[in-house]
């Protein structure tokens, strides 16, 4: 791992700790812009907190990102037990980081990722898949199908591996031979690693389940394919309405949905979706929006 790797995580992850007061992405790209535009720190020299308020930082980020980068010891520690967990990270300056995601989430991307498997599926044609997890036959297999297609059309699978919807869909991917992104909202160590599936998860390694979590990650299922899939939604809660209804505001991907007379797909296609039916999962590539005429 490079140094400038090494200063990445000290200052951006929480190392397991969700308490632990790290740089959010914006704060760290301002912090970079700061230091490259300022006269280098001799060699051998440890940046102090004068040096940091020094480029026109606040006595307290001064000392908070000293108190960061200091915890050497704490940070190897960490990256040592994911290793005996088999897990290993990728940040912003790692070459396997999806630039799709800094180009459509900005500075909302996440300054890294943690992963369980190989990040070499990150760079092929993804699609996400969201849904609910209480199902009716009818989603269901067309979760399942969208997986088997997936793997059909040679398409890696973005899903959250969540029961209903996103398992359906992994396991008709993983079993017709596919490729599976799982963005998980726990910990990537209580995942076993398996052929063609790479796990995600935001920050940390071992984070426990949260519900902030599972929303969080929705914006990287919706922003790593070039279209999501939603095949159920219930209406105006949970996590697959928020994370759709969001992905129409800010325009993650477009958004295609299994038309099942609910009420949800009729109100998400009013705001900007478009809805399909199971014959449209045998071409994934020609999903696009239809161009508007006005």
């Amino acid at each position: 791992m490079t140094g400038p790797e090494r200063g990445f995580l000290l200052l951006c992850s929480h190392l397991g700790d969700p308490e632990r007061k790290v740089l959010t992405t914006a704060q760290f790209r301002k912090l970079s812009q700061l230091v490259s535009s300022a006269q280098p720190v001799e060699k051998d020299r440890e940046l102090t907190a004068k040096d940091l308020k020094a480029l026109g930082l606040r006595e307290e980020m001064a000392l908070r990102i000293v108190k960061l980068l200091e915890e050497e010891e704490r940070l190897d520690r960490y990256l040592s037990r994911a290793a005996r967990e088999d897990c290993h990270v990728i940040t912003l300056f790692s070459p396997h980081y999806p630039r799709i995601l800094e180009d459509r989430l900005g500075l909302d991307a996440p300054a890294l990722l943690w992963c369980k498997g190989d990040p070499a599926l990150l760079a092929g044609d993804c699609i996400g898949l969201v849904g609910s997890r209480e199902l009716e036959p009818a989603n269901a297999s067309f979760a399942h199908q969208a997986g088997i297609q997936a793997a059909m059309q040679s398409i890696t699978l973005v899903s959250g591996n969540a029961r209903g919807a996103d398992r359906a869909a992994q396991e008709g991917c993983l079993n017709a031979g596919g490729r599976v992104i799982s963005v998980v909202a726990d910990g990537l160590n209580r995942h076993s690693r398996r052929e063609n599936l790479l796990y995600l998860s935001e920050d940390s390694f071992d984070l426990e389940f949260s519900a902030q979590r599972a929303l969080s990650r929705n914006r990287l299922i919706h922003s790593l394919g070039f279209a999501t899939l939603v095949a159920q939604s219930s209406l105006k809660h949970g996590g697959t309405w928020d994370g759709s209804v969001k992905n129409l505001r800010f325009g993650w991907s477009p958004l295609f949905c299994y038309e099942d007379g609910s009420e949800s797909i009729r109100m998400l296609c009013q705001m900007g979706a478009e809805s399909v039916d199971a014959e449209a999962l045998k071409n994934l590539r020609n999903l696009r929006p239809t161009p508007s005429l006005f």
